[in-house]
C-alpha cells in the first residue's frame, strides 16, 4: 500500500510539473502574447519580432527583471486572448487589446499604454479623401467580420461601396494598386503598414480619428504583477523611450492623437 502511495505521490508531482512547464511563468522566463501579422505593432520575420507592441513588451518584461533572451513571443490572435490568459500559456500580452469592462470580467489590464483611434490610409497622392464624411461613393476596403468599414457606412457615408478581404494586408496591396480608395481601422495599424518599406511614400493616413481604443497589456485576472506592469509603462513613457519606439515603427509623418497620447496609466482593472 505504501509503494503505492508514494508512486501516487509521485504522479501527482510529475503533472504539477508538466502543468507548471506547460504555462509561461516561471522564474527564468516569460512568454508574451503578440499579434505576428500586424507591421508597426507586431510583426514576425523569420525568427525576427518587430513593433511597438514588441518593444512595449520586451521594455516591461526588462522592468520586470528578464532580459531579451528570457523572453518567448506567442502568436496571441484577437479571440484566442482571454483564453491564452486564463489556460496560462501567455504571462501578459501586448497586441493591440482595448481595454473593455466585458474584458475585465475575465482578464487584468495594466494601461493604457497607447490610445488609437479608427483612421483612414490613402494615397498620398490623394487629396479628396480627408475623413469619413468624404467617402460617399468611394472604395473602402476592411477586414471580414470587422466593424470599422459598416460604422462608416453607418454613420458618415451612406453611399460608401464597401469592400472585404480576409486581412489587412490584402486591403492595403489593393489600396496600392488603385483598385479600392481607402482602408480602415485603428490609426496606429494603418501608420505601421504605411511605414512598411514597400509602401514608404506611396500611402498616408488621414483625418482624424473617429473613435477611442484604449490598448492595454492584458494579465490574468488578479495578477500580482499588474502594479509593476503600470510602473513599467509610466516610466516608458516619462524616459522617453515610448515616443521612440513609436516613431522607430510608424515613421516619423505619423503623428498619434495629442489630446490622448501619451496616455496615463490607469490604475489597475
Amino acid at each position: 500500500m505504501r509503494t503505492k502511495v508514494i508512486a501516487a505521490l509521485g504522479s501527482v508531482a510529475l503533472a504539477a510539473t508538466l502543468l507548471a512547464g506547460c504555462g509561461g511563468d516561471d522564474d527564468d522566463k516569460i512568454t508574451v502574447g503578440i499579434k505576428f501579422d500586424q507591421p508597426g505593432l507586431g510583426l514576425k520575420s523569420g525568427d525576427t519580432y518587430s513593433g511597438f507592441d514588441v518593444d512595449v513588451a520586451r521594455y516591461v518584461a526588462k522592468e520586470l527583471g528578464f532580459s531579451a533572451e528570457q523572453i518567448t513571443f506567442k502568436e496571441s490572435p484577437s479571440p484566442q486572448r482571454e483564453n491564452l490568459l486564463q489556460s496560462g500559456q501567455v504571462d501578459m500580452i501586448v497586441a493591440t487589446y482595448s481595454i473593455t469592462d466585458t474584458r475585465k470580467e475575465k482578464v487584468s489590464f495594466a494601461g493604457p499604454y497607447f490610445v488609437a483611434g479608427q483612421g483612414l490610409l490613402v494615397q498620398e497622392s490623394n487629396t479628396d479623401i480627408t475623413g469619413p464624411e468624404t467617402l460617399n461613393g468611394k472604395k473602402l476596403c476592411s477586414v471580414q467580420g470587422s466593424t470599422p468599414a459598416q460604422k462608416i457606412k453607418d454613420e458618415f457615408a451612406s453611399e460608401v461601396q464597401l469592400q472585404e478581404f480576409d486581412t489587412y494586408s490584402k486591403c492595403v496591396e489593393q489600396l496600392a494598386a488603385g483598385t479600392i480608395d481607402a482602408v480602415t481601422t485603428d490609426d496606429i495599424i494603418l501608420a505601421g503598414f504605411a511605414a512598411q518599406t514597400q509602401y514608404k511614400g506611396k500611402l498616408k493616413v488621414v483625418g482624424t480619428t473617429f473613435s477611442q481604443e484604449n490598448y492595454g497589456i492584458g494579465l490574468p485576472k488578479g495578477s500580482d504583477r499588474c502594479q509593476k506592469v503600470t510602473d513599467a509603462i509610466t516610466k516608458m513613457i516619462s524616459s522617453g523611450e515610448w515616443a521612440k519606439a513609436l516613431e522607430a515603427n510608424t515613421g516619423a509623418a505619423y503623428t498619434p492623437n495629442k489630446d490622448l497620447n501619451p496616455p496615463t496609466p490607469a490604475a489597475c482593472s
